[in-house]
């Protein structure tokens, strides 16, 4: 009876667990909603916590996976990446130890991507640093509606743990898998969540991790903006920061500049949260023309 009563209480447990899990990956969220960047920023690492303490209890549950591969990689790139970028003129030290912090959290975030693809496929992390292309072959078409979420946070991750690790050798010899991750996206649904994996290949190349002629660049910024209509301020900050910068096209750079900055940020309310990063982003390059450009 001790036994019976044990499961009963286990499998009420996980239940509860896995509903709580549904709620905060499926349901809208609130954080990208907001448009109060130190709100979010404070109250970001106790939900991401709260998201690892219902892995502890459910650690094959995809939502759980992905939101918490997903919230990592935001945090990441919006108040620990960024935050380095903004002291590195004044304060190498800080922004190294920054970057050595977001490094780390996007791995983070990268384990539990990955993990959320081995449900389906198991082994798939081994494979893939061994032949990125012939291991992500193992993920068929019928499943890209699952799959394509998870493939897009693993490369965000990787990539972008990558781009601040500059000196890391043995993270830059990863790059095959970060291009291998996006071009099966594509292969997958090149449309998925209105050309977010056309705009990444573009955010690659302004980190300075992509190796791509800026015709390529330019194929990628004009496709994600035709399937994001022009709503997405973070496209036109890439694309300034990935061509214009190397152009040293001072015109351009200012131009997508006040195209990032004129996005209505309620106009998609789901995407709040990313068009005001972008806007800051956006701000804070404006003050830096002077240093960016001869």
């Amino acid at each position: 009876m001790a036994l019976v009563v044990s499961a009963a209480g286990c499998s009420v447990k996980r239940y509860a667990v896995d509903t709580v899990g549904d709620m905060l990956a499926y349901g809208d969220s609130v954080y990208e909603q907001d448009d109060d960047l130190v709100l979010v920023g404070d109250a970001l690492p106790f939900s991401l916590k709260l998201v690892e303490s219902l892995l502890s209890q459910s650690p094959q549950h995809y939502g759980l996976l992905l939101t918490a591969g997903r919230g990592f990689v935001l945090y990441s790139y919006a108040y620990v990446q960024f935050e380095a970028d903004r002291v590195a003129t004044n304060n190498l030290d800080r922004a190294l130890e920054l970057r050595h912090r977001a490094r780390r959290l996007y791995l983070r975030a990268l384990d539990y991507a990955l993990r959320g693809l081995e449900l389906t496929y198991p082994g798939l992390a081994s494979r893939l640093a061994e032949n990125p292309q012939q291991a992500l072959r193992m993920i068929s078409s019928e499943d890209a509606e699952r799959a394509v979420p998870m493939l897009y946070w693993s490369a965000a991750a990787l990539g972008l743990a990558i781009s601040v690790s500059r000196h890391d050798a043995a993270l830059l010899a990863r790059l095959p898998e970060v291009d291998a991750l996006v071009a099966r996206a594509l292969e997958l649904d090149e449309r998925w969540n209105a050309g977010t994996l056309h705009e990444f290949k573009v955010t690659l190349a302004a980190a300075g991790r992509l190796q791509a002629d800026p015709g390529e660049i330019r194929r990628h910024y004009e496709r994600a903006l035709e399937l994001s209509e022009g709503k997405r301020a973070s496209l036109y900050v890439a694309y300034a920061e990935a061509a214009s910068i190397p152009r040293q096209d001072r015109k351009e750079f200012r131009e997508l500049l006040d195209k990032a900055l004129a996005v209505n940020i309620d106009e998609q309310p789901q995407n709040r949260l990313i068009n005001a990063l972008a806007q800051r982003r956006a701000q804070w390059l404006e003050g830096r023309i002077d240093e960016l450009f001869l």
